[in-house]
């Protein structure tokens, strides 16, 4: 059973923080290229962060550049968003996503929603004063 769970959101107040984890269960994320992604309500999905299997290569888009960190523990399988200085336009069900690669050492991230074959249930993020 290949699944990946959320955990970590919540209320948090316009310049808060919150970290939210994705475990995967299952399978090992050693050959997993990693995304967050979110979706705030009548909106579509949107990327926010991606990472390659390991510690090579990562991308954020740019409404969350310089606030948010992505990192991984593959040893715990898990990985991680650190979301700093929240602004209200953060608001969204945030959802984690797995990519198989040839090699966990690969350098490649993903900035589309359809590259993806594995997807957690989200995790509500409200941000709001």
């Amino acid at each position: 059973q290949l699944q990946l769970v959320e955990s970590g959101g919540g209320k948090v107040q316009p310049g808060g923080s919150l970290t939210l984890s994705c475990t995967a269960s299952g399978f090992s994320l050693d050959y997993y290229a990693m995304g967050w992604f979110r979706q705030a309500p009548g909106q579509e999905r949107e990327g926010v962060s991606y990472t390659d299997t390991k510690v090579g290569n990562s991308k954020y888009a740019d409404s969350v550049k310089g606030r948010f960190t992505i990192s991984r523990d593959n040893v715990k399988n898990m990985v991680y968003l650190q979301m700093n200085n929240l602004k209200l336009e953060d608001t969204g069900v945030y959802y984690c996503a797995a990519r198989k690669e040839d090699s966990y050492s690969g350098s490649y991230y993903y900035t589309e929603s359809s590259e993806y074959e594995y997807w957690g249930q989200g995790t509500q993020v409200t941000v709001s004063s």
